[in-house]
């Protein structure tokens, strides 16, 4: 096979697979009933006036199924903290008792699971956009090569496109996953 059809093979496929990186990536910031510290994830703090994720300036556990706590390294930082979570607006109330920063994750409610399943629905519709994106970036340089011959092109466009179908299929189960997840009581 010809090196250039190979690298825009390899390319589609890196792009594809950081499609699905992306992907599970964001359904860990899906909760699904159980309280987890991945939850706290996208919360950043103003650490003496640069933004820092939660995790380093803080200890994040969850003791139960229902509850997170976070211990700050330093007790100056709890008000911080406090709001860095009210900012980052994932519908919990941080409660402060001057040593920690507990909160109690609500159980989700049949409407807020339909939510969070339609969000995952639509994450993963994104994936598959992406996926898409690249076949058809790649099938574009394809078409653009020069010295290859129209037999090649076409052998190469249907790797592409088996590839494209695979990976929206990978997408299919991480989602029907993800949903029967978030839909289990």
């Amino acid at each position: 096979m010809n090196e250039d059809i190979q690298f825009i093979l390899d390319t589609a496929k890196e792009a594809m697979t950081n499609a699905i990186k992306h992907l599970e990536k964001q359904f860990v910031n899906i909760r699904a009933g159980k309280a987890s510290p991945a939850m706290l994830g996208s919360v950043m703090v103003d650490y003496y006036g640069s933004q820092t994720p939660l995790n380093q300036v803080a200890n994040v556990n969850t003791p139960d199924g229902r509850t997170i706590t976070v211990q700050p390294w330093e007790k100056s930082m709890l008000q911080e903290i406090e709001r860095g979570i009210m900012i980052a607006n994932l519908g919990f109330n941080p409660m402060n008792n001057g040593e920690s920063i507990i909160i109690n994750v609500p159980a989700l409610t049949e409407e807020r699971r339909r939510e969070l399943a339609k969000q995952a629905k639509a994450e993963a519709e994104d994936a598959k956009v992406g996926i898409r994106n690249a076949r058809k970036d790649a099938n574009h340089d394809i078409k653009n090569l020069s010295d290859v011959s129209e037999d090649l092109q076409s052998n190469a466009e249907m790797d592409i496109q088996d590839m494209t179908d695979n990976f929206v299929k990978k997408v299919d189960e991480i989602f029907h996953i993800k949903e029967k997840e978030i839909m289990t009581v």
